[in-house]
């Protein structure tokens, strides 16, 4: 199982995760998803932890709890779902490698 935790300061680390997790139990891994274009932090995370217990845990003492001036957002992660396959508003990706003169640098 692993744990989303949402609406997080971008100046958080991987570090500070870690340890407020650590608070309830050995801490596997942390995960601090970033913009592909910018770089910066997306404002979530996941934190892996060794058993579910902890992970319960955490989840019951953190969820809505204020940190670095956010009311934080923790929760059981979902699966991610499968982006591949086409289908939805973008009609499979039709407008990628070709055709939009943005795609290559022109105007």
């Amino acid at each position: 199982m692993s744990i989303y935790v949402g609406n997080l300061s971008y100046d958080v680390t991987s570090e500070d995760l870690t340890s407020v997790f650590a608070e309830y139990g050995s801490v596997k891994r942390v995960q601090l998803p970033t913009d592909r274009e910018t770089g910066r932090m997306r404002g979530f995370g996941f934190v892996e932890m060794a058993a579910d217990a902890e992970e319960t845990a955490a989840i019951e003492a953190l969820d809505g709890a204020e940190w670095m001036g956010r009311d934080l957002k923790v929760n059981k992660a979902k699966p991610r779902e499968d982006r591949s396959g086409g289908g939805g508003s973008f009609g499979g990706g039709g407008r990628r490698g070709g055709g939009d003169s943005f795609s290559r640098g022109g105007y």
